[in-house]
């Protein structure tokens, strides 16, 4: 089923959404971004954002993600200690810039990939399974799992009650979370994980951030849409069955007027300032698209330089590049192509999530935003 917003939120929930902050869950390599070039999010007239429109959790995710096969219980107390004080910090500059908004009387919009938000306690599987977690007991994976949780202030969640529903793997409490407007942008498992893991693979040999292991690592932890559905399913039942936005990538590249007007019209951004035709890098050195990377860090960075891997297509584009979206996916077609681009483990990796992706995926597309 698709959602047609109009049909599917009253008015009064509309108003109610059109003034709560609003945080769009991702996963790499599903046009996230082009989806923000195509919503002006850093013209949006009643948004506040940060320079990369999110991804406050990067900082956090990149300490908790440096051995993503040694489970939670086995890291050092000091190891512990460093990643939860790193995501507190990461979380308390998001207030900052929430309540800053605040005061303006407008929303904040951030925009965070949905493993970057999980509890490293769980990373490795439900605290309930041990084979998942490593051997560790349930009690410990348990403790691991509370350790982690992040203190949210008294201004965005008043009172002492802090619960974790099942389907809240993520390090903040229901109440907080019930503060945000969710949404979603999905793409086809199929084109978004050798996406994936070409990026990470270019990285690896360009600028040495990675090893072998490591690029294998984080493509594999990435490659899922298991947090996301499981985010989805927390806010529908949350909200009493009303489920959150979800937009697919091929939507959006084929149909970028109905998709982005629909979603501003139920989240309350501008439709005014929504464009789909934009300059592009190599046009001059005042290009939007240019700065888009330079907003990762500073010329020559490690930071910027990745940014221009992972931004590549959109840096260089001038509006929607349609043949990232074909109209159909033959998975086993692509696994050929894989295997003579990656190698057979490579692309036997890839494979395998893909085909453990697709129910997920078919899932969150059945109630995706379309016209």
């Amino acid at each position: 089923m698709a959602y047609d917003i109009p049909a599917e939120q009253s008015s009064a929930q509309r108003s109610r959404n059109n003034h709560r902050d609003l945080l769009l869950i991702s996963v790499p390599r599903t046009a996230s971004n082009l989806f923000l070039k195509v919503l002006n999010i850093h013209h949006q007239p009643n948004v506040v954002t940060n320079k990369t429109a999110g991804y406050f959790f990067y900082d956090a995710y990149m300490i908790a993600a440096r051995d993503l096969q040694k489970p939670a219980h086995l890291w050092t107390t000091d190891e512990k200690t460093l990643i939860r004080n790193t995501y507190q910090q990461c979380l308390d500059r998001l207030e900052e810039l929430r309540a800053q908004a605040h005061r303006e009387n407008k929303i904040v919009f951030a925009k965070e990939h949905a493993f970057w938000l999980v509890n490293p306690g769980t990373m490795h599987g439900p605290p309930s399974n041990p084979s998942a977690n490593g051997g560790a007991s349930p009690d410990a994976a348990r403790d691991d799992d509370v350790s982690f949780r992040l203190q949210t202030p008294d201004s965005t969640t008043p009172g002492p009650e802090r619960t974790y529903s099942p389907n809240n793997q993520t390090l903040l409490p229901d109440e907080y979370l019930r503060t945000w407007q969710l949404a979603f942008i999905i793409r086809h498992p199929a084109l978004a994980w050798p996406s994936m893991y070409r990026a990470m693979l270019k990285m690896s040999k360009e600028l040495g951030m990675l090893d072998e292991d490591g690029v294998r690592g984080a493509s594999a932890a990435n490659m899922s849409l298991a947090w996301t559905r499981k985010l989805f399913d927390w806010y529908a039942e949350q909200s009493g069955g009303a489920g959150p936005l979800v937009v697919d990538a091929h939507d959006l590249i084929h149909d970028a007027g109905s998709v982005a007007l629909r979603f501003c019209e139920a989240t309350g951004l501008d439709k005014s300032v929504v464009q789909f035709e934009w300059g592009c890098a190599t046009a001059g050195s005042g290009s939007e698209s240019e700065s888009v990377v330079k907003k990762w860090g500073s010329e020559g960075s490690l930071d910027e330089k990745a940014a221009r891997i992972m931004l590549s297509t959109l840096e260089a584009s001038k509006g929607i590049v349609k043949d990232k979206a074909p109209a159909s996916v033959d998975v086993r077609a692509e696994a050929v192509k894989w295997r003579a681009e990656f190698g057979e483990e490579a692309a036997g990796l890839i494979e395998k999530a893909v085909w453990a992706a697709m129910p997920d995926y078919e899932y969150l597309r059945e109630r995706r935003v379309r016209a």
